[in-house]
């Protein structure tokens, strides 16, 4: 009963986590709507990120090397490549399809894990995700509607799996908080060059709100997700983050009036399903 009730509050939690994220993303959307790079667009959201989260990730002298670390950068440079195609995605393709794509990086970092990290194979979790799997290629219709946009959204999650797998790689080497610096301010600095050579708009009062918006969401997200993480398994966050899936479609529909296709909202069901079967498979061990 006691678990029952740690697992609804969990999934509240996650799922405020997640909307967030996919806020910051819609803003992020209205932003290359209005001609914004998506280069730009990304530079700033982790600059500012980096800025706002920099007091809550308890640097100190011993940060300096970790940061400089080769592993740590990789990782960065993963997720900063990731938040720019997805971005690009964005800018022409709508919110649910988007992140139905994206949905194939648990798929990509369970296959590294197991061949880079060497971590066991759970028969029935490879069986969920690969019936995840079938739920993205719903989406994503190889062959007959593969689009740029989709594309980019499968770029992304397979920037996102490799993204994964280099987090394990490093969580026992590195604190969590601090991990999530890493990315946000290594992420600001590589990505400056593209965002001062992009082309700008004018700085609007509504652009300057939408950039905050795009940085705020995407750092409150991501920040409540390493909170979560603190003090629960990851076989019980990682399913979670399937509801992702629910605030994308339904902001889709609400802020732009993008409601998926029947085939497409099949696959995101599919996809969902997968997650919460993940859920119920890892509440069953505990």
């Amino acid at each position: 009963m006691r678990f029952g009730v740690l697992l609804l509050i969990t999934a509240a939690q996650i799922f405020v986590a997640t909307t967030c994220i996919v806020l910051g993303d819609a803003a992020g959307k209205a932003l290359t709507a209005s001609g914004f790079d998506p280069f730009f667009v990304a530079w700033t959201r982790f600059a500012c990120a980096a800025i706002a989260l920099a007091p809550f990730c308890g640097l100190s002298r011993d940060s300096l090397p970790v940061l400089l670390d080769r592993r740590v950068i990789l990782r960065a440079a993963l997720i900063a490549a990731g938040i720019c195609s997805i971005l690009t995605a964005l800018s022409t393709t709508p919110l649910p399809d988007v992140f139905g794509a994206f949905f194939i990086g648990p798929v990509v970092a369970f296959v590294l894990s197991a061949l880079l990290l060497g971590e066991r194979i759970n028969t029935a979790r490879a069986l969920l995700l690969a019936l995840g799997f079938g739920g993205v290629m719903l989406v994503v219709k190889p062959g007959f509607g593969l689009t740029p946009g989709i594309g980019f959204a499968l770029l992304a999650g397979l920037l996102y799996g490799c993204f994964l797998v280099a987090t394990r790689w490093l969580s026992g080497t590195v604190r969590p908080r601090l991990l999530l610096f890493s990315q946000l301010s290594i992420g600001a600095v590589l990505l400056t060059p593209l965002g001062l050579a992009a082309t700008v708009p004018a700085l609007t009062p509504n652009a300057i709100l939408l950039m905050t918006g795009s940085a705020a969401g995407s750092a409150i997200g991501n920040f409540l997700i390493v909170w979560v993480s603190r003090t629960t398994p990851a076989s019980i966050v990682a399913p979670l983050i399937y509801t992702q899936l629910i605030s994308a479609t339904a902001l889709g529909l609400i802020l732009f009036n993008d409601w998926p296709d029947t085939l497409t909202l099949v696959g995101l069901v599919v996809i969902l399903t997968s997650g919460l079967g993940s859920l119920w498979l890892a509440r069953s061990v505990h």
